[in-house]
């Protein structure tokens, strides 16, 4: 068993090495340039967030369809992610970060205009959107965009009950020994319980009232929690950059010397200072905000909104409040209080900086918490998407059981070979998502000079959803 972990733990480290940071990383500059940089409507896009369609076709509202992509995206790798990029990269690896998630912006508007485009309407009345359909419609070989389309809701599944699932309750787990101090056994009634058993049951039950209704009710916890728990993680934050102000611009000159460094690392052997700033910044980035995978694409295809545009531009901000704002808090803290010096690793290098101010290792680990329950209920709206389209609606209440098992698995079992097996599902969605970007480019590029560049931001699309 140890073999095999290792041999997933090989492919994991080099599928998200060079070959498909390149991709990525590519498509982001491709897209920025194909689409005019689309960053500089940012300030449209927070607007629109926040504007509702309420005549138009969705299932739930822009806001709505924003939180719940941010409560898959906003996790353990805001905290986890940056805290190892820095030391596995230094400093330089935060301003990486940044950028990674500035050019993503535009992939995100990308994939939110296509999955608006191509949505369908079921049986049922509810929405049904994201790669596996647009690679199913929009491309030209419909043959082969069956196929990827199916490749996407098979590896996008696998995600989900890893990294979406069982991974984060690991982290849940972690996070409640660790930081507020229960006891390995817990006496309930007489009775001795392993305490992660409790603690894998409570979240299995709270996790299946939330998604037992489906997107509203996940979208309706997540336009609710989302907001409070960025703006909490935020708040602290800004105390501790604030208790450290005579540090600060030092500190950011140490990010952005260390960021361009052609200084030898390792004898020269493992490259230079920026090769790694460069490597593991960007990496950590794309991985935090998810552009490129496809996965908030399938909430942005259930939202109530005018044309594919607007949404678009409302999905792209999630880059930007996810990686923009809180990665980039999140490495300048650790930075400034000189945490990534202390010898620890991971999440324990994040809770070193917040250990600088009063209570602060009981707010990261709240919002640790807080952070991976809400990548649960996201990531499940993404599975039961992707189980729909690949075995229809009758197939949704059995997965839903499954995925609840395995929230409580993580939370009871030692899962390293489902965090590597979860890392390399995750990959593999971004491989035919970024192929149905690039052949679809011109359609991204047309739809937008349609009603961005034209001023018909507040028209009505005239095409009708995909009756399935």
């Amino acid at each position: 068993m140890k073999n095999f972990s290792d041999f997933i733990a090989e492919i994991s480290s080099w599928l998200w090495g060079y070959p498909l940071l390149i991709l990525l990383f590519g498509t982001h500059i491709f897209l920025t340039f194909r689409l005019g940089f689309i960053q500089r409507h940012l300030g449209k896009a927070i607007r629109l967030s926040v504007t509702r369609d309420k005549e138009s076709q969705g299932d739930v509202s822009q806001f709505s369809a924003l939180a719940t992509a941010l409560a898959a995206t906003i996790g353990t790798g805001n905290i986890v992610g940056v805290a190892t990029a820095i030391e596995l990269g230094g400093p330089g690896a935060i301003l990486w970060t940044w950028i990674a998630g500035i050019l993503g912006i535009s992939t995100k508007y990308a994939e939110g205009l296509l999955a608006l485009k191509y949505r369908v309407k079921r049986s049922d009345g509810s929405i049904a959107g994201g790669p596996m359909y647009y690679l199913h419609y929009g491309l030209k070989n419909k043959k082969a965009g069956k196929i990827l389309g199916i490749l996407f809701a098979v590896f996008a599944a696998m995600a989900a009950f890893g990294l979406g699932s069982s991974a984060q309750s690991n982290s849940i787990k972690d996070a409640v020994f660790t930081t507020f101090g229960f006891a390995e056994e817990t006496n309930i009634f007489g009775l001795i319980v392993p305490t992660k058993i409790l603690i894998g049951i409570v979240l299995a039950f709270f996790v299946g009232l939330v998604i037992v209704g489906g997107i509203k009710s996940i979208a309706r916890v997540s336009q609710n929690v989302v907001p409070f728990m960025a703006c909490f993680y935020v708040a602290g934050c800004l105390w501790i950059l604030i208790a450290g102000y005579e540090t600060l611009w030092d500190s950011i000159k140490v990010i952005f010397s260390q960021a361009f460094s052609v200084e030898a690392v390792g004898g020269g052997a493992a490259g230079s200072v920026i090769m790694l700033a460069a490597r593991y910044g960007v990496s950590r980035g794309l991985f935090s905000n998810e552009s490129g995978l496809g996965s908030a694409a399938i909430v942005a295809a259930a939202a109530r909104t005018r044309n594919p545009v607007r949404q678009a531009l409302v999905s792209s901000s999630g880059t930007f409040w996810d990686t923009v704002v809180i990665c980039a808090l999140t490495g300048l803290i650790i930075v400034n209080t000189g945490a990534y010096k202390s010898g620890f690793s991971g999440f324990n290098i994040t809770r070193q900086a917040f250990a600088e101010i009063p209570f602060g290792e009981i707010m990261l680990g709240f919002a640790l918490l807080m952070f991976a329950f809400t990548t649960i209920i996201g990531w499940s709206y993404y599975a039961e998407k992707s189980i729909e389209y690949l075995f229809g609606r009758k197939a949704i209440l059995p997965y839903k059981v499954v995925f609840l098992a395995m929230v409580f698995v993580g939370a009871v079992f030692s899962i390293n070979l489902i965090w590597n097996f979860a890392d390399i599902t995750n990959g593999l969605m971004a491989v035919p998502n970024l192929v149905a970007l690039l052949l679809l480019s011109g359609v991204i590029a047309a739809e937008t000079k349609k009603y961005l560049k034209n001023n018909n931001i507040n028209k009505h699309s005239e095409e009708k959803i995909i009756e399935q």
